[in-house]
């Protein structure tokens, strides 16, 4: 049984950017102007909390949601989670808006004015070409590794960041120990196996070693993906299409999103004095983005195979023991989870 993809259905309204698959010049400027809003909610917001925040009342008792983040970060933040100076936030939400302007204007710009396809190399790409776009995974990579690698010299040379453990905010040598640091990826901490993996790191050297590791791999990735084309291996098992495309980048996010839910209970990476003791809320909603996430996954890929004539029963059939597993997987973790907090 094959899969058809009805071609009236790129032509409904509600497609979005789909429309632009073909598009490269247009699809760039979609992102770009994405990218401006993401920029945007972060400085509106920022500047929101910034108009209620009161220096005398903890911020666990305030409900917000970003300065509790950069007050973790060392900004404006003194002795046992107190706020200080609230002048930092007012300028990062600023400077939030201002970048969220240049970017909705670079937004328009391809959306409107320049080219609808990409003719410049290295930039230029073709879905059905997995040489070039090797190229902006790789780039991807190197901008992802980049940003860990300012967290890392931010926590270690530039101010530090805010230790729960001591309630003060300073600079911190990070554990650099690749046996200690991959270690948490099979549940093996210094005080002996956990099941909650990575999410069970409980102190801040280790958390600034593991940004440093994955700056180290993800530029060194990038570098690698920049410069070689994806192996015959590769180009074999992947999806080449804008569907498929799209559907590994919800996969990552979806990963990320399940991920983060079990790190919002550490109470090192969010600390009680900033983020309060009530984490369920924030766990769920970064779990129903994480299975919304992985729902688009699963949508755009059986679309991408459709078009490639790859999908038969036995996809679907793999595709739902995959989710059933994984639904399962995510239930035990917590179970586990639960039970090592006992």
């Amino acid at each position: 049984m094959q899969a058809l993809v009805d071609p009236k259905f790129e032509q409904q309204w509600w497609v979005g950017n789909s429309r632009l698959t073909d598009l490269s010049g247009r699809l760039l400027g979609a992102h770009v102007a994405h990218a401006g809003l993401i920029v945007f909610w972060a400085g509106a917001i920022t500047l929101l909390e910034f108009s209620r925040l009161s220096l005398d009342v903890p911020l666990m008792e305030q409900n917000l949601v970003l300065i509790p983040r950069l007050a973790n970060l060392g900004w404006g933040i003194g002795s046992n989670g107190m706020v200080v100076d609230a002048y930092p936030y007012f300028v990062i939400g600023s400077l939030h808006l201002i970048s969220s302007a240049a970017l909705g204007a670079g937004g328009l710009f391809h959306a409107i004015r320049g080219p609808a396809r990409l003719r410049i190399e290295p930039f230029n790409y073709e879905w059905n070409k997995p040489d070039g776009l090797g190229f902006i995974l790789g780039q991807h990579l190197a901008i992802l590794g980049v940003a860990a690698l300012l967290f890392v010299l931010k926590a270690t040379f530039f101010g530090g960041i805010y230790d729960t453990a001591t309630g003060t905010v300073h600079p911190v040598l990070p554990t650099l120990s690749p046996i200690r640091i991959f270690g948490y990826l099979f549940g093996f901490t210094p005080h002996g196996w956990d099941a909650r993996g990575m999410a069970a790191v409980d102190n801040l050297p280790d958390i600034i070693g593991g940004h440093f590791w994955v700056a180290l791999v993800c530029v060194a990735g990038g570098a690698w993906h920049s410069l070689n084309p994806p192996n015959e291996w590769a180009k074999k098992q992947f999806v080449y299409n804008g569907d498929g495309i799209l559907s590994y980048s919800l996969a990552g996010v979806g990963l990320m999103a399940l991920i983060s839910a079990f790190f919002i209970y550490n109470t090192t990476v969010y600390p009680v004095e900033l983020f309060g003791s009530d984490r369920t809320p924030f766990a769920l909603i970064q779990i129903l983005l994480g299975i919304t996430f992985l729902s688009g996954h699963v949508w755009h890929n059986f679309r991408g195979q459709s078009k490639q004539g790859k999908l038969d029963e036995s996809g679907y059939f793999i595709a739902a023991i995959a989710g059933v597993i994984m639904i399962g997987l995510l239930i035990a973790a917590f179970a586990l989870g639960n039970l090592t907090q006992l």
